[in-house]
C-alpha cells in the first residue's frame, strides 16, 4: 500500500483521483483549503479507513509525520471565473508557492511527484494541434497570465528540482476535461452549457461559436494520469492528456440541446480577451509511452454528466 497526497483534492479532477486511488487500496491524503473545492465532493470517502483530508493552503508549507510515496500536486484554481479579477495574485501563489512547497515535500521524503500543468501553457496557439515540443503563444500581461504563466512557472520549478536536486518528477498537460463532480458555478463550458440547458435557459456561446475545444471524460483522464505516475523511471514528460476530437462550440451546444431536450435557445455574447479559438493535444506521446487513449466518446459522457448535473440542481 502506497501513501498518496492529493492537493487539490476536493476539487472536480482532485476529488476524482481520490475517489480512484482510494478504490485501487492505497492510503490517500487529500489537501485542500476549498476555495473552489468543495467537502461535499469527498463526502462518500470521509470515514474510509485509507482516506485522510487536511484543511490546508498549499501557498503553505505543509510538513507530515507520516513517510508520503507519491505526490499529485492538482491545487489551483482552473476556471476563468475563479482566476480572473481579485484572485489573480491568489492563483498565481497557488501555482508557484504550491509547487515549491510541495516539491520541498517530495524532496524530503524522496518522493515521486507529479505536476498536474494545463493546455493553457500553449496559450493561443500558432500550431495545430499542439504537442509537447511547441513552445506556446501566451500574453504574459492578459487576464489570464496568472493561470497560464503560473502553470509554465510551475513546469520551469518542477524540472530545475529535477535536475538540481534530483528530484523524481512528472508533469502533463491537461487538455478539456470534464464529467461528474464539476462545479456548477465554475464558468466552464460543458457545466455551463448543461446547468444552463437543465435550467431552461438560454445557453450562452462567446463568440460566433466556431472556436473549437477537445473533451475529455474525467474517467479518462485519471487513467491518464495515474498511468504518468506509475510510468517507466525516466519518464519525466510533460505529456498531453486529453481527447484529440474536436468539437466547435456551436456543435457542443446543439448536443447538449438534444440530451437535456430543452426548450433553451443558443446566444452569443463577445469573446473574452484571450480566449483561445483553437485547442487540440497531439496524443502521439501519450499513446507511444503510457499506451494510454481516450476512450470515452461525447455522447456518452455528456450523458454521464447531465445524469450527475440533474441531481446537482434538485439537491439547490
Amino acid at each position: 500500500m502506497k501513501t498518496i497526497l492529493v492537493t487539490g483534492g476536493t476539487g472536480f479532477l482532485g476529488s476524482n483521483l481520490c475517489r480512484r486511488l482510494v478504490k485501487d487500496g492505497d492510503n490517500v491524503i487529500c489537501v485542500d483549503n476549498n476555495y473552489t473545492g468543495s467537502l461535499d465532493n469527498i463526502a462518500d470517502l470521509m470515514g474510509v479507513s485509507n482516506f485522510r483530508f487536511i484543511e490546508h493552503n498549499v501557498i503553505e508549507p505543509l510538513d507530515l509525520y507520516e513517510k508520503i510515496d507519491q505526490i499529485y500536486n492538482l491545487a489551483c484554481p482552473a476556471s476563468p471565473r475563479h482566476y480572473q479579477g481579485k484572485a489573480a495574485i491568489f492563483t498565481t501563489k497557488t501555482c508557484v508557492f504550491g509547487a515549491l512547497n510541495m516539491l520541498e515535500l517530495a524532496k524530503k521524503n524522496k518522493a515521486r511527484i507529479l505536476q498536474s500543468s494545463t493546455s493553457e501553457v500553449y496559450g493561443e496557439p500558432l500550431v495545430h494541434p499542439q504537442s509537447e515540443s511547441y513552445r506556446g503563444n501566451v500574453n504574459p500581461i492578459g487576464i489570464r497570465a496568472c493561470y497560464d504563466e503560473g502553470k509554465r512557472c510551475a513546469e520551469s520549478l518542477f524540472f530545475d528540482y529535477h535536475r538540481e536536486e534530483g528530484v523524481d518528477i512528472r508533469v502533463i498537460r491537461i487538455f478539456n476535461t470534464y464529467g461528474p463532480y464539476m462545479n456548477p458555478e465554475d464558468g466552464r463550458v460543458v457545466s455551463n452549457f448543461i446547468c444552463q440547458a437543465l435550467r431552461g435557459e438560454n445557453i450562452t456561446i462567446y463568440g460566433d461559436g466556431n472556436q473549437t475545444r477537445s473533451f475529455c471524460y474525467v474517467d479518462d483522464l485519471i487513467n491518464g494520469i495515474i498511468s504518468m505516475m506509475n510510468a517507466r523511471d525516466g519518464l519525466t514528460g510533460p505529456i498531453n492528456l486529453g481527447n484529440p476530437h474536436e468539437f466547435t462550440m456551436n456543435e457542443l451546444a446543439q448536443k447538449v440541446l438534444n440530451l437535456v431536450q430543452t426548450n433553451s435557445q443558443i446566444v452569443f455574447e463577445p469573446l473574452p480577451k484571450d480566449d483561445p479559438t483553437q485547442r487540440r493535444p497531439d496524443i502521439s506521446l501519450a499513446q507511444k509511452e503510457l499506451g494510454w487513449e481516450p476512450k470515452v466518446q461525447l455522447q456518452e459522457g455528456l450523458e454521464k454528466t447531465i445524469l450527475y448535473f440533474k441531481d446537482k440542481i434538485k439537491e439547490a
